[in-house]
């Protein structure tokens, strides 16, 4: 059991979320969600593209480089070895009693997350490169603690590229979402799957998810505001993987339950 699921108590559960969840409702959440995902990309997408590559040629290469290796190491950890993603998954409940446990986790974590990046906003460039790989870390261990609660886990290949499908889905760009759910929905029908770890094309994954965060967190660089945005550009990261997750999960259990 992780520090965090230690933390997680009954206060801790989000309020107003029900101990009983219809499936009527969760079906209907998910498929907004879908049609969220699978929308195209508008002008707002395609003007912070041009901004995103104006504000890189500005920073300084060493914090490009710092980011560039963290993201690398967190996908291999993700893929090879992570202590984290091969902890034994908890007892299987009800899907309303895993709701509450992956909703509780987000919760720690997130508001873990919005005080690291507040901390490493207020430092300047050297934390704020810091800040990276320690975002990782949180997340990963989020969505294990997530998973977890639905009953998953364990650190076989197949939960690791599940875990890598829900990350890949929450930041891709809006041109490529739609190819990062359909990879989600034919892990989980089990189809066409990768027989070993080299046959993941995980560079592209870590172009997307850089290319999601540089805007945010470059602005965490910023001095005198950069504690606030550090602070709000975690918070919002870690709570869109935590909804990313929630969905995929949903997606799963209903899978499962239909076989």
């Amino acid at each position: 059991m992780t520090a965090a699921q230690d933390m997680i108590a009954a206060e801790d559960i989000p309020d107003g979320l029900v101990t009983v969840v219809d499936e009527t409702t969760v079906r209907a959440e998910v498929a907004a969600w879908r049609a969220r995902v699978l929308k195209r990309p508008g002008l707002w997408d395609k003007a912070t593209r041009g901004t995103q590559d104006r504000i890189n040629r500005i920073i300084p290469e060493r914090v490009h480089q710092v980011i560039t290796a963290g993201m690398e190491a967190m996908t291999k950890g993700i893929l090879f070895g992570s202590d984290v993603l091969q902890a034994r998954p908890g007892p299987r409940g009800t899907l309303a009693a895993s709701e509450l446990k992956a909703r509780a986790a987000i919760k720690v974590y997130r508001n873990t997350a919005s005080v690291e990046g507040g901390v490493a906003g207020a430092g300047g460039f050297v934390l704020a490169a810091a800040d990276f790989p320690a975002l990782m870390a949180i997340k990963v261990r989020m969505l294990a603690d997530i998973v977890a609660a639905y009953g998953w886990g364990g650190g076989s290949l197949r939960e690791r590229l599940f875990v890598l499908h829900i990350f890949h889905l929450a930041f891709a760009s809006a041109r490529r979402r739609p190819e990062a759910l359909a990879d989600l929905e034919r892990w989980i029908a089990d189809v066409d799957q990768p027989k070993a770890i080299a046959d993941y094309d995980w560079r592209t994954f870590q172009i997307e998810y850089r290319d999601h965060i540089d805007l945010a967190k470059m602005a965490q660089l910023i001095p005198v505001v950069g504690a606030p945005i550090g602070a709000v550009v975690n918070w919002r990261l870690v709570d869109r993987l935590g909804e990313t997750a929630i969905m995929a999960c949903r997606m799963r259990w209903m899978a499962e339950a239909e076989r």
